[in-house]
């Protein structure tokens, strides 16, 4: 009988367990996101965290790449300059993205080829939680929440009046250089943060060398100041935020789509419009995308001006422990350019706001209520408008509580929203959506818990999904959205064993997850020609099936071994097949070694199955082994530390292609790639 590779890692997981004499701390960060101020293995739901070492060695242009290794996460790529986290097959709205609560307040849950603007090189943690008992959050987020962590608002005085971070780095593969400054200074109750990234990226190298994947270049330039007030019982900030993005659109293929009747046909663009377009790229001769050898593949310029307020005070009334508040502000345009023109233009002005307050026991339970309020004026015009104008305001309450009693932590979430749409031409539509989970954790023995929760999420329908109806060059797809769509509502189960302590560590989680009324885009299967596909968005019943674990054996002081895995289902109920970029399973090993006090390394070895699990009109993905490694050397001066990392990325230089992406066919991702970096902090 064949076995799935994570009935193997449980199976050895139980052989070290039986050596473990010797204590071995893990880490014992809290999660921010959690709202109870729970580590992980507390919570009834998987959560992961980067930070420190392992984040600077995983950190990423994206942050796809920056996560990719984790169990459950994979990053849904379509280009250098976008990598969106996918979590248990989940992509789009169905995974949140924050930054320290608030959302990201850009576009890129409205299209895959949107790059998400929070940066992984300014981050100081990264949080990811796995599962729709993210009620804190959206209902919406069934597949999970990734929450960044940065240092834009400062939340204390540096001790010396000062600290500051510096950090070079370039790779190989895209010749890129990339350089990060962050100075915090404070005296007395104020304290200033001032904080910038610059990375330069040309077309990246793919597999058979010196081939290179045109147009997949990534110019980045991201700025913050911020500002506080810190007292006490707590801190009051702000800060304001640039960036300026330029990266290339991979697979983008115009079309003269046009309806014929009711239905669309699309054929080749004209010629005379190649010639128009010769002579508009002399509008923007001598600009910075000019010099990358991509020049004629069509790229994004994308600006966004943020700002953000938070605060948290200890004690702000009877009763009550601490309130937390965060307000998020966007002013978000990108331009899609080709030939020297632009053809399409989004806007996005959105906020972002809520208010948590952390009460104190009230009959042995502790908990957390609040709202959140989000407006959303979002826009398309250009050649590409397949989306109305629209403006989505959501409002939310929730609650989450939680009570302990001996070796058992119990919790119960609750969440309420109203959505309403208005949209330009088109009928406005309203929804409500009521979202609870409940949870229990059971530590059964010193080292050792068990979880298990239940939800029932219900994510209100997008304006895309709803009003979508036209051609999308970036997906060479016409879409059509449907304004009688319904809630969707997810019941999830799922089961964590965890052991937090000794030699050996581990986590295992099984989930079924069941979505009534699940949105999908599903290709109709007519050939309306030019290479282009016409998908309808539609609800049916779903089901998402998995497991993803990790198993850390201490075979001594400066070796750990590492198992890891993961493999998700997703399929339409009543005979409807698969569901379509469903990720292949993976298996992996992973090797830390201390050779000194001051260095260590790191060697991982996965492979990541061939996908034959495929929905109507999708094709095959092959399987690939991706072999990385790291050393990190840490060294002190007189005022500074500093740390000098060299890392090799798919040594192997496969040939690999992600099933997630909607480009998959003509884009392969980067080949061999070494970076080196040096990070100073002071």
């Amino acid at each position: 009988m064949k076995r799935h590779p994570l009935v193997w890692t449980l199976g050895l997981s139980l052989v070290p367990a039986v050596w473990a004499s010797e204590p071995v701390e893990l880490q014992s960060t809290v999660i921010s996101a959690s709202a109870l101020a729970k580590k992980p293995h507390e919570m009834t739901t998987p959560a992961e965290v980067l930070e420190g070492d392992e984040l600077i060695r995983r950190r990423e242009a994206t942050l796809g790449e920056t996560l990719e290794g984790l169990p459950g996460v994979r990053s849904a790529s379509f280009g250098a300059g976008v990598g969106r986290p996918l979590i248990r097959g989940q992509q789009g709205a169905r995974v949140k993205m924050l930054n320290d609560g608030v959302d990201t307040l850009d576009a890129s849950s409205v299209s895959p080829d949107h790059a998400v603007t929070s940066e992984p090189l300014l981050a100081e943690r990264i949080e990811v939680l796995k599962g729709p008992a993210t009620l804190l959050y959206g209902g919406g987020a069934i597949g999970g929440v990734v929450n960044t962590i940065d240092k834009r608002v400062p939340t204390y005085v540096p001790e010396n009046g000062y600290e500051g971070e510096l950090e070079l780095r370039a790779n190989s593969v895209a010749n890129e250089g990339s350089g990060v400054f962050g100075i915090t200074a404070g005296s007395g109750n104020f304290a200033v943060r001032v904080e910038g990234v610059k990375r330069q990226a040309d077309d990246y190298e793919i597999h058979g060398s010196p081939s290179k994947q045109e147009g997949s270049y990534n110019d980045t330039d991201t700025f913050s100041l911020g500002a506080s007030f810190v007292g006490e019982r707590g801190y009051l900030g702000v800060a304001y935020s640039e960036q300026d993005n330029r990266y290339g659109l991979l697979g983008h293929q115009h079309a003269d789509c046009h309806l014929d009747g009711a239905a669309w046909h699309c054929g080749d663009e004209h010629e005379d419009e190649g010639e128009d377009e010769e002579h508009a790229g002399e509008e923007h001769e001598g600009e910075e995308h000019d010099e990358h050898e991509g020049e004629g593949v069509p790229y994004v310029d994308l600006r966004q001006y943020r700002w953000d307020l938070r605060g948290e005070l200890a004690d702000p009334l009877p009763g009550f422990e601490l309130a937390r508040l965060r307000v998020a502000h966007s002013d978000y345009r990108h331009e899609e350019i080709e030939g020297g023109k632009v053809d399409t233009r989004f806007d996005n002005d959105a906020s972002d706001a809520r208010l948590e307050l952390t009460h104190q026991p009230l009959f042995g339970w502790r908990g957390v209520l609040g709202g959140q309020t989000l407006r959303r004026d979002f826009e398309a015009t250009g050649e590409e408008a397949y989306v109305p104008p629209t403006i989505t305001r959501n409002h939310a309450l929730f609650l989450l509580e939680e009570y302990t009693a001996g070796a058992w932590r119990y919790e119960l979430g609750l969440r309420h929203e109203w959505q309403d749409i208005e949209a330009e031409g088109r009928p406005d539509k309203s929804h409500r959506g009521t979202s609870f989970s409940a949870g229990a954790v059971w530590t059964f023995a010193p080292e050792y818990s068990l979880g298990f929760s239940l939800s029932r999420s219900q994510r209100l329908p997008s304006a895309e999904e709803l009003y979508a109806d036209g051609p999308h060059a970036a997906t060479r797809t016409v879409e059509l959205g449907d304004p009688g769509l319904d809630e969707e509502t997810s019941h999830n189960a799922e089961l964590t064993l965890r052991k937090f302590a000794g030699r050996t560590t581990f986590s295992l989680t099984l989930y079924r997850n069941q979505v009534d009324d699940y949105i999908y885009a599903a290709d109709t299967g007519r050939d309306i020609g030019s290479s282009y596909r016409e998908i309808e968005y539609r609800q049916e019943d779903a089901l998402f099936t998995g497991a993803e674990g990790e198993v850390r054996f201490q075979a001594s002081d400066a070796t750990a071994v590492t198992l890891f895995g993961d493999r998700v289902r997703g399929k339409l109920l009543d005979g409807g097949g698969d569901l379509p970029r469903i990720p292949a399973g993976r298996l992996g090993v992973r090797l830390d070694h201390g050779f000194t006090p001051s260095l260590d390394g790191q060697l991982e070895f996965y492979r990541v199955n061939h996908q034959q699990r495929l929905a109507d009109f999708e094709t095959e993905t092959s399987g690939y082994s991706m072999l990385g490694t790291s050393l990190t050397y840490h060294g002190a001066l007189r005022h500074a530390d500093y740390q000098v990392y060299l890392k090799g990325d798919n040594l192997l230089d496969q040939k690999i292609r992600d099933h997630s992406s909607f480009i998959k066919d003509d884009v392969v991702q980067p080949g061999r790639n070494l970076t080196l970096g040096m990070r100073m902090t002071f």
